[in-house]
């Protein structure tokens, strides 16, 4: 898969759609003199500009390149991560966006000062510039990675030109420029997953309705979409995702300021918190949706040849060492499998008969256990032939199937999808990133300067975090899989934030120094608790939040001299 599967017509799509974006944005967002105007797009936003503002910042690359592939291998269970999304959407709609408007502040953690103090405001932005400015970097690369590995494309040349189209127009027009730029990203991302999800449907045989394809994926457990089980070790159930997921949500949309200046930048209150309900009703059925696309595809190689491995650079390790004959015989006996499966999978959509589905689905449901051992052998013979290679392929099942599978035109445009969905997430965070530099730690630090001086440093903090990220993207390393990497990171930090500004809003007894020292002291132990792997990061959250809570309450009643500190 090189660069002659990408036709002229894939170019000029390809092409004319980002450089459409960058300029648009551009254009648009130009001439902002002020802070507000800047970091706040002059709250000019409407709710459902702020409504796919927020979904395009949370859906960046790796959702519509992960997730599907999450889906091929596990099934629609993934969805459960996002069930505590729309209660954390009421929770914000009610708490943190009427006070937020209230104070009239730039990022989130400016009311962490006037409730608490400096050292406290400046604590928490830290912990956001240190996860959200790794998160930035692997948002580049998890796209330029995967396209680098299956177009042949040149990785560190990619970073960089996915970082500069980004720096272009969110150093130029601010939020404004990141906020008009997502909507027509979501415009572009949605067509082409539509259109993807029409197009696998319309390559399955002519026996296979839609609904039989939901039977042929139940059948082989792709769509046990609730789990409600206790499992601890289970990543994704019921519970982790109404509970570890409500957290999360909580921490992410109401204290990261990646999202917060999302909804800071609308006319209104009552706008802001229609966005935020857009956003909650829309995003479980959005990412439903994705994880459907995955499960079709899975059904779509049910009649048709599948790699044995779809990352192409394991497979050229393999290939490449003394154990390609091994290889080359698990190889064989999947096309052997393959031919048995279309000819039961034909069988058991055509046939009337109870007993003889019954008989033919144990009978697939055998074959695809075979095949899933097929791949599980690969995966061992891959790490022989290279111990350093990354032996997870989830992340190019779908582009995958894009490339070899896609009309001329719309593989372009689903080439479009990935870099404009990463084009969207890294803008968010970089314009976020520079706001909180300059805002909590640079205004602060530097008062009684001109508005001009500040809107130019933060285009020059905006500028330097692109180049942080594009560094972290240029030397970051594959994970197990993409989508749980950045999920992962988020969690480590994302809960001792959250407990932060709950003792602000809510317990006002606990005042600012056993809030610092509990805060550094949490994130310690989250950090040693993820690093042993005592519970599945999704939990972290949780622990982070009820953590710094407790241990800070406790602090107030035992440590001399906080009953009378001032707030």
């Amino acid at each position: 898969m090189q660069f002659d599967n990408l036709g002229q017509i894939d170019w000029i799509v390809l092409i004319s759609t980002l450089l459409f974006i960058v300029l648009y944005g551009t254009y648009k967002a130009r001439g902002s003199k002020n802070v507000v105007d800047y970091l706040k797009g002059g709250n000019q936003a409407k709710w459902w500009t702020i409504g796919l503002s927020v979904m395009a910042t949370q859906a960046s690359a790796i959702t519509f390149l992960s997730t599907p592939g999450q889906a091929f291998h596990d099934g629609m269970g993934f969805v459960q991560f996002y069930f505590g999304l729309p209660l954390a959407m009421v929770v914000i709609c009610l708490v943190f966006i009427p006070l937020y408007h209230k104070l009239k502040v730039f990022t989130a953690y400016e009311y962490l000062e006037t409730r608490f103090d400096l050292k406290t405001r400046t604590l928490t932005a830290i912990l956001f510039l240190i996860q959200r400015g790794l998160a930035a970097g692997i948002t580049i690369f998890a796209p330029a990675i995967i396209l680098s590995a299956v177009l042949e494309w040149n990785l560190v040349y990619l970073n960089i030109i996915i970082g500069l189209l980004v720096i272009i127009y969110t150093v130029s027009g601010g939020t404004k420029a990141v906020s008009v730029t997502q909507k027509q990203q979501m415009a572009v991302i949605m067509g082409g997953m539509v259109l993807a999800f029409l197009i696998i449907l319309n390559y399955l045989p002519l026996d296979i309705s839609f609904d039989k394809a939901l039977d042929i994926a139940g059948s082989n457990g792709k769509m046990e979409i609730l789990d409600f089980s206790f499992d601890f070790e289970n990543r994704y159930t019921f519970w982790s995702g109404i509970i570890g997921g409500s957290f999360l949500a909580l921490s992410y949309f109401g204290t990261d300021q990646s999202q917060v200046q999302r909804y800071l930048s609308g006319r209104s209150v009552r706008q802001s918190q229609l966005g935020m309900i857009m956003n909650g009703m829309l995003k479980v059925p959005l990412q439903f949706f994705i994880l459907l696309i995955g499960v079709m595809v899975f059904v779509f190689y049910q009649f048709n040849s599948s790699p044995l491995h779809f990352n192409p650079a394991g497979v050229k390790d393999v290939m490449a060492s003394d154990y390609a004959q091994d290889y080359q015989d698990l190889e064989d006996r999947k096309r052997e499998i393959e031919a048995e499966l279309r000819i039961k999978q034909i069988a058991y959509a055509q046939t009337e008969d109870a007993s003889e589905e019954i008989s033919l689905k144990e009978a697939i449901g055998l074959l695809n256990r075979e095949e899933d051992s097929l791949r599980g052998r690969s995966r061992e013979l891959i790490k022989l032939a290279n111990p350093n290679a990354e032996t997870n392929d989830k992340d190019y099942v779908f582009i995958h199937f894009i490339l070899n599978n896609l009309p001329r035109g719309l593989i372009g445009l689903l080439l479009a999808v990935i870099l404009s969905a990463a084009m969207s997430s890294t803008a968010s965070e970089l314009n976020a990133l520079g706001s909180t530099t300059a805002i909590d730690l640079y205004r602060r630090n530097t008062p009684d300067q001109t508005e001009r001086h500040y809107v130019r440093a933060s285009k020059w903090f905006t500028l330097l975090w692109g180049i942080i990220a594009i560094i972290v993207a240029s030397v970051a390393n594959l994970f197990d899989n993409l989508i749980q990497l950045v999920n992962i990171i988020g969690s480590i930090f994302y809960g001792n934030v959250l407990g932060i500004f709950l003792l602000a809003f809510f317990v006002k007894y606990v005042k600012s120094r056993a809030t610092f020292i509990a805060a550094l002291i949490t994130q310690v132990l989250v950090i040693v608790v993820w690093w042993i792997d005592l519970m599945p990061y999704l939990w972290l959250n949780v622990l982070g939040c009820v953590l710094v809570m407790g241990i800070a309450t406790l602090l107030q009643v035992v440590m001399p001299g906080t009953r009378n500190e001032k707030a």
